[in-house]
């Protein structure tokens, strides 16, 4: 098997006593490929006293962060019936798998929704503001409280709230009065 070797070689410019060198050559070998240094930079007589101005990019700056989406506060009555929907659901998924949660089944799903309904009044405020958090805290609690299926319990408690959270969200607030 055939290796390729690639060195790299620091070559300075002959040092006389009236100059200083500015810059350091670098080139890559490899199979044939030199690789040329910047130019150097300019020499400050060159350079004009005149300082350099950041108003164009600072008015650029504030242009691009003048649009702000606001999202909206937690709505508790959006909050309380989406947690029942959702308790009906993660009951209707989770005892197709009885054999994994047996007699604990109730305790797995009241640890579920308590956690999405402090979710839902707290930090829920619409489309774009679905967090991970609660459901890797579904997680950690009931492997915590020692109860079975915590996997398969907050992986389908999140994939409820991905398929249905946000859309049930738009049609709530397309019905509200404005």
């Amino acid at each position: 098997m055939a290796s390729s070797s690639c060195s790299l070689v620091s070559i300075h410019p002959p040092l006389t006593p009236a100059k200083i060198p500015t810059s350091t050559i670098l080139i890559l070998r490899n199979a044939g490929l030199i690789l040329n240094p910047p130019p150097p930079p300019p020499s400050f007589s060159t350079l004009s006293s005149k300082p350099i101005s950041v108003k164009p990019f600072l008015s650029a700056l504030r242009a691009s962060h003048s649009q702000k989406y606001v999202y909206h506060d937690p709505i508790p009555k959006f909050a309380e019936a989406e947690t029942q929907k959702f308790k009906a659901e993660l009951f209707n998924k989770l005892s197709k798998d009885k054999d994994k949660f047996g007699d604990d089944l109730d305790s797995v799903i009241d640890v579920c929704v308590k956690i999405f309904n402090d979710f839902l009044h707290n930090e829920y405020g619409g489309p774009g503001t679905l967090l991970v958090e609660p459901f890797t805290d579904m997680f950690v609690v009931l492997k915590e409280k020692k109860l079975p299926g915590a996997p398969v319990a907050a992986r389908a408690s999140l994939l409820w709230a991905q398929n249905h959270l946000d859309h049930d969200w738009e049609v709530w607030n397309s019905n509200s009065p404005k």
